[in-house]
């Protein structure tokens, strides 16, 4: 038998609660639990864990290990890795599951190169080989067109991150049971190479891009910052959020917080309306994972109109003012 045995749950935390997505994982690594028959452990890093560790719980972890140390968002990725090698070593998960957040990004490749294994990233299904009983990573290829099963034949312990979105969150159990375990992890100071000078947070209005059933993403195509306000009004009227690709962001029309493609937001939404989008691959990448993609735009040709359930040919300045009005009668 494998000296790995179990699954790990790298857990997220803003302030004193685990994020959606880690809750998106913990369901996930619960159905893995079940197949392989291992345990399922959560990692939480932060200050005053207790009461989200004791939540873990409820949600599926057999075992939640907790370190007494600045999250994510207030440190460094070198700290991070640091403590999560350390704590890899002790436990020897054979799976480790991140999401395909900032910090799955920047912490998971290394967490690979450093405890010498692989990593699929981006994935949007997990499933287990019947006689290997290795997990067996899906993800969007060619710009969302393709969906490829991959397989590692390396050594424990497989790493993975997962898109946010593609699984409910777990539901919680008050009668579930199972074990917190405060850890002491020392780091050689010199394996941290960076620190955290200063955070600068933008004032963000409305959803989260991750968190939108509804979103309303204009290109090129739209012209310049004004062309936005219709897009934003109709965001608005369905309770959506705006996106945006490259090149409004390299115009200074939109913040690139708004960007969604390769170099941007993954997102998932119900509902995905693409205002003068041409659908290269690189911002496809981004939002192929989409329920229902609508497509706006003059390009009778645009590769846009291939992905999309719905396309209409045409002017969005003529066609976005009565979606709104038509959205808003029907609101009423």
């Amino acid at each position: 038998m494998s000296e790995y045995q179990g699954l790990l749950v790298c857990g997220e935390m803003v302030g004193r609660k685990i994020t959606t997505h880690t809750r998106e994982l913990l369901n996930m690594g619960g159905k893995l639990k079940d197949k392989l028959s291992q345990p399922l452990s959560t990692l939480l890093i932060g200050d005053h864990v207790q009461e989200a560790a004791e939540e873990v719980i409820t949600l599926g972890a057999n075992k939640v290990y907790t370190i007494n140390a600045p999250s994510f968002t207030e440190s460094s990725p070198d700290l991070h890795i640091a403590l999560i090698v350390e704590v890899c070593k002790q436990i020897t998960p054979s799976v480790i599951l991140f999401g395909h957040t900032e910090m799955g990004r920047e912490v998971g490749p290394r967490l690979a190169a450093r405890l010498k294994t692989t990593i699929t990233m981006d994935c949007t299904e997990l499933n287990i080989h019947p006689e290997t009983k290795r997990v067996l990573p899906s993800k969007p290829v060619y710009g969302g067109n393709a969906i490829a099963v991959w397989v590692s034949e390396h050594h424990d312990p497989q790493i993975f991150t997962v898109r946010p979105r593609v699984v409910m969150p777990a539901e919680p159990d008050a009668s579930r049971k199972g074990e917190i375990i405060p850890l002491n992890v020392h780091i050689d100071g010199s394996m941290v190479k960076s620190r955290l000078l200063e955070t600068s947070k933008e004032e963000t209005k409305g959803i989260k891009l991750e968190d939108a059933k509804v979103i309303i993403a204009g290109g090129g195509g739209v012209g310049n910052r004004e062309g936005f306000k219709v897009l934003e009004e109709l965001a608005k009227v369905l309770g959506g959020a705006i996106g945006v690709t490259r090149v409004p962001c390299d115009e200074g029309w939109i913040p690139i917080s708004f960007e969604i493609g390769q170099t941007g937001h993954i997102v998932t939404p119900n509902l995905y309306i693409a205002v003068g989008i041409s659908g290269a691959p690189q911002h496809m990448a981004g939002c192929s994972g989409s329920k229902r993609i609508v497509a706006i735009n003059r390009d009778s040709e645009a590769n846009i109109f291939k992905e999309a359930d719905l396309g209409v040919v045409g002017d969005y300045r003529e066609i976005l003012p009565a979606l709104v009005e038509r959205c808003k009668t029907f609101m009423e």
